[in-house]
């Protein structure tokens, strides 16, 4: 059985992956290892060129995930398929060091540890030539790590690194939340007892085929596990992402309704269906892209989720002026009235639309 469990998410990384297979399998001769590659149904053909390569290095798996995306989650899958009791992680896009990989496991070995992470802020370890931009952007998020974090990890946003299987485990089962790209925050900010951990330096390299896949999402992904963590999990991590989207549709409703009735006259009744309409539309369209990015609605499937979005909306609508109509007619509290009225208006809204909207695929 193997000893160690090397764990790839991929999205679009077919040009990586052979050389990413190559590399590691160099640095770990003559140790027992497997890559376990998960791809989230990259239509670039990533699956099938891991696939043919599965068929000449038994060492090689695929696990292909149809209709849901996420890097955290995408390591969660693999680290669950392994029999290892070591597993590690490591991008496609040949950036980070796999020649650490022995030096990993050997200390995970000889020491008492958990985690053994590479890192680039520590010793000889860098960042390559990154632009001053992204260099502040990443110390900005490194400061905001640390105020969830129950270790002082010098990079907690690395996401290189080995943990042991059954730790691993206890982290899991005690709420991750595997939102986003940053899953070894996630392991530490969750894991049950203080992980015993040490950092290896290593220098970040250049992507050399295929393309990043930072973007703004990634931001608010970081953003939301952030608020997760700080709430400790009371309140469900969609709930919080769908709430504040939703206060956004309420500026944009605020705005379409100024311009339509205070600077183009249009009677009242009609520019409030108008602006209510566009911050329907708005709200349904950051969700798909934000809250529910893993179960993004594409094609048909988009214009029936508007459909039942809408619909769901305006029964929360009625729902919420209902409440607040009748908790006011009841004690006279206009801003606790309103304020129910709204919330019951929002765990409708989210309720029917993660039921209805954006459910699940079935899987077979």
């Amino acid at each position: 059985m193997p000893q160690l469990s090397v764990i790839v998410p991929t999205f679009n990384e077919t040009d990586n992956v052979v050389e990413l297979r190559n590399r590691v399998a160099a640095a770990l001769e003559g140790i027992d290892w497997e890559m376990i590659f998960v791809d989230d149904d990259s239509p670039d053909g990533t699956a099938e060129a891991l696939r043919a390569m599965a068929q000449a290095d038994r060492r090689v798996r695929c696990i292909q995930r149809v209709g849901r995306r996420g890097l955290s989650t995408a390591c969660i899958e693999g680290m669950l398929a392994s029999s290892a009791p070591v597993v590690a992680v490591i991008d496609a896009d040949l950036q980070h060091d796999e020649n650490l990989l022995p030096k990993m496991l050997e200390t995970l070995d000889r020491e008492p540890l958990d985690v053994v992470v590479g890192s680039r802020y520590v010793d000889d370890g860098g960042v390559g030539n990154w632009d001053a931009s992204r260099a502040a952007t990443s110390r900005f998020a490194t400061r905001l790590a640390r105020l969830v974090l129950k270790a002082d990890l010098q990079d907690p946003m690395s996401g290189f690194f080995m943990i042991r299987h059954d730790a691993f485990l206890a982290c899991l089962r005690a709420g991750m939340s595997g939102v986003g790209f940053k899953i070894l925050l996630d392991l530490f900010a969750t894991s049950p007892t203080p992980l015993r951990f040490k950092e290896l330096p290593y220098e970040f390299r250049n992507r050399v085929a295929g393309e990043s896949k930072l973007d703004s999402n990634v931001a608010w992904e970081y953003f939301i596990m952030l608020l997760d963590k700080f709430t400790h999990g009371v309140v469900p991590i969609r709930f919080i992402a769908f709430s504040l989207v939703g206060g956004l549709g309420l500026l944009v409703h605020l705005a379409v309704l100024t311009v339509l009735f205070k600077f183009q006259g249009t009677p009242f009744v009609w520019a409030q269906a108008a602006a209510t309409m566009v911050a329907m539309t708005s709200n349904f369209v950051l969700n798909n892209v934000l809250t529910y990015r893993d179960l993004r609605l594409r094609g048909w499937a988009f214009v029936r989720g508007w459909f039942s979005f809408v619909l769901a909306c305006g029964v929360g609508a009625f729902a919420n002026v209902g409440v607040a109509v009748y908790l006011y007619q009841y004690d006279s509290l206009w801003l606790s009235s309103a304020i129910a009225g709204v919330l019951v208006g929002a765990v409708w809204n989210y309720a029917v639309t993660a039921v209805y909207t954006w459910k699940a695929p079935k899987v077979a």
